[in-house]
């Protein structure tokens, strides 16, 4: 079996191909920089690096059928900040790239195509937690390029049986995320107390914000992936993790890290952003049809943070 993944040397990607190669699959990692990004050193032998846009038709075209690929998982995309100072390259990106990515699926009998869609195709104003089937109105071109690429995936399931599911994720943490995005602080926080470094987090205590571990991503992506297809109901599922305020996440890394150094200096614009989203995803439906369950609460998250850093 031999499964492509797009981004695949990002955060989510890299977690990805390790859990992949773990389990005996050929990986091929498409990226704009071809190189190994965050791909650990234990598996950078075990992968192949392909340099190519998901922009461009004609590298997504021969990327997927050079290497006879089995498995896409779409993870490729400007993010949210990225896409707002460059929405034309946003557009050929995130929603042309999805649309070449099906159209090279259907070419070429591509078995499964996962993609990862987000909290932010849903916009303000809806219920919480937000159910799998609520309206999607997005305020940004990250999240509206998340809901067309949505469509286009039921779209090319429906007319070329394409077999196209999705999962949408709250903010994904983990170790070495990066600094990027309003959400970044979940993850920092966590990474900054097992090193021993000071930390300042820039929103309220009292903000609440929607969590998924690293590896329960990872986790239901490949169930999802696994699920007969018989049991689906939906081509996109709602993905729930936990939703702990600033001052929990605080608590829970002081029982666990007494010393660690964790002070709050809000920035006004970030608390806008993060108290913005909602709490959390109604994943009910993912629950049913596929048994999803996620592994990791906070106190799970810290533990697995320690122990990934630490090795």
């Amino acid at each position: 079996m031999t499964s492509l993944i797009t981004g695949g040397s990002g955060f989510l990607g890299s977690s990805i191909a390790r859990e992949l190669i773990s389990q005996g699959e050929n990986v091929v990692l498409f990226n704009r920089s071809g190189k190994q990004g965050m791909i650990p050193d234990s598996i950078v032998d075990k992968v192949v690096f392909e340099q190519g846009d998901l922009a461009c038709w004609a590298e997504v075209l021969d990327v997927v059928s050079k290497h006879k690929v089995d498995t896409i998982y779409h993870c490729g995309a400007l993010l949210s900040g990225s896409a707002e100072e460059s929405p034309l390259k946003a557009y050929e990106v995130n929603t042309l790239g999805t649309w070449y990515i099906l159209e090279a699926a259907r070419l070429f009998d591509v078995k499964k195509v996962l993609f990862v869609s987000s909290i932010a195709s849903f916009g303000s104003y809806i219920e919480d937690p937000v159910p799998n089937t609520a309206p999607q109105y997005p305020s940004t071109l990250y999240g509206v390029s998340k809901v067309s690429s949505e469509r286009l995936g039921e779209y090319y399931k429906t007319k070329f049986d394409v077999n196209f599911r999705g999962v949408r994720f709250p903010s994904v943490i983990g170790p070495k995320r990066g600094e990027g995005g309003a959400s970044a602080y979940s993850s920092l926080v966590f990474e900054k107390a097992v090193l021993g470094e000071p930390y300042s987090i820039y929103v309220e205590p009292n903000s609440k914000i929607p969590l998924l571990y690293i590896k329960d991503a990872v986790k239901a992506l490949i169930e999802l992936g696994n699920a007969d297809e018989n049991s689906l109901n939906y081509r996109m599922y709602n993905i729930r993790g936990f939703s702990p305020t600033a001052k929990q996440i605080v608590e829970e890394i002081k029982e666990i890290l007494p010393d660690a150094e964790i002070s709050f200096d809000p920035n006004q614009d970030m608390i806008n952003i993060v108290d913005g989203w909602p709490d959390c995803l109604d994943d009910s439906e993912a629950q049913n049809d596929w048994g999803w369950k996620n592994d990791y609460n906070i106190k799970d998250t810290l533990l697995d943070f320690k122990n990934e850093l630490e090795c």
